[in-house]
């Protein structure tokens, strides 16, 4: 079978589509799945260019979507036929995060080969019932992107109708915070250095935009759009170099979600700041599949369709990373096959 392998030390260069042995039949309570779509996340790009090492010969990718072929002994939930996407931490079925997922040694594409490849064989609880009418591509933006804005606003958050919400940029994950976000009634503010990208952000519905080249400080134009109050939430994908502008927008005992690491993995953290407004400052990395499901469930309820930038062939990953690392896209870049 077809699948995209990476070579250590990793980079693009190192990128290769390879013939593998085909998975075979499905054991006891598992499923075999023929795979069709992922989708392009940054864990990913950074597995992909060796900033996080993996072992030599990896099949690629955390995301996964495509249709039951096999079921083995012991599967009930499902059957030949179903569309499917993959879970993020497979071990991590439910309830609170414990010690196996404050690592990534159990993450497809990372500690353990991805979905980057025609058929996987792996436990049924690898993967969650895709929502009904969703394309592959559709359905293989859920797995980590739409699953950490998810997590990030409804479930640590506890968003509500007229709540406000922060987003910075206009990558996958920030995009289906917006939508999540307007869907249940919040206000939205994004920012981009793209007005461009700004223009289709209030086309989704963003109330407010603010272009963080042209108002380097905004986290002051946040708080002047509110009043001087601030947000109730901020999804935070930069890191060290936006946390300091984020939690200068965010209110008073607000919760600022650090999920991503654009800016680099460490840096000073404004304390006293911090302290002052008693900011609620959560690191959070995906979900369980429990949350998974309930996400997809709310996706269904409000006819919510992801934003895809563009697609690839899955000969062709290597040039979508690339299009990945320029910042070009907005929502999700998938590949298909």
């Amino acid at each position: 079978m077809k699948a995209a392998i990476l070579r250590a030390p990793g980079g693009l260069d190192q990128l290769e589509i390879s013939d593998l042995p085909d998975p075979g039949a499905p054991g006891p309570g598992q499923i075999r799945v023929a795979i069709h779509a992922s989708s392009l996340n940054y864990h990913d790009l950074l597995v992909a260019n060796g900033s996080i090492p993996t072992a030599d010969g990896r099949v690629l990718m955390s995301d996964g979507a495509g249709v039951v072929e096999a079921v083995g002994e012991g599967v009930t939930e499902f059957a030949v036929g179903d569309s499917v996407v993959s879970g993020f931490f497979p071990q991590w079925q439910d309830g609170l995060a414990f010690s196996a997922v404050g690592n990534f040694r159990g993450t497809p594409g990372d500690g353990v080969d991805g979905y980057a490849a025609e058929y996987v064989v792996c436990s049924a609880n690898n993967f969650s019932h895709a929502p009904s009418g969703w394309s592959h591509c559709e359905a293989a933006t859920i797995t980590t992107a739409g699953l950490t804005a998810w997590r990030a606003l409804v479930v640590e958050g506890g968003l509500k109708a007229g709540d406000s919400v922060l987003l910075l940029g206009t990558g996958g994950v920030s995009i289906a915070a917006l939508q999540i976000a307007r869907a249940m009634g919040a206000r939205v503010i994004v920012t981009s250095s793209s007005d461009k990208k700004l223009e289709r952000a209030r086309s989704l519905g963003a109330n407010d935009t603010i272009n963080y080249r042209t108002t380097p400080d905004w986290g002051k134009e946040v708080l002047a759009l509110t009043n001087g109050r601030g947000v109730d939430h901020v999804v935070e994908v930069g890191g060290p170099g936006t946390l300091a502008q984020s939690l200068q927008a965010v209110r008073v005992g607000g919760l600022v979600a650090l999920i991503g690491v654009l800016t680099g993995r460490g840096g000073q953290v404004p304390t006293s700041l911090l302290m002052a407004k008693q900011v609620r400052l959560q690191g959070l990395v995906v979900g369980s599949r429990r949350q998974q499901q309930e996400y997809i469930a709310a996706l269904e309820q409000n006819n919510l369709r992801p934003v895809i930038d563009q697609s690839f062939p899955l000969d062709q990953l290597a040039e979508a990373f690339r299009l990945q690392e320029s910042g070009g896209h907005f929502g999700k870049i998938v590949v298909e096959w």
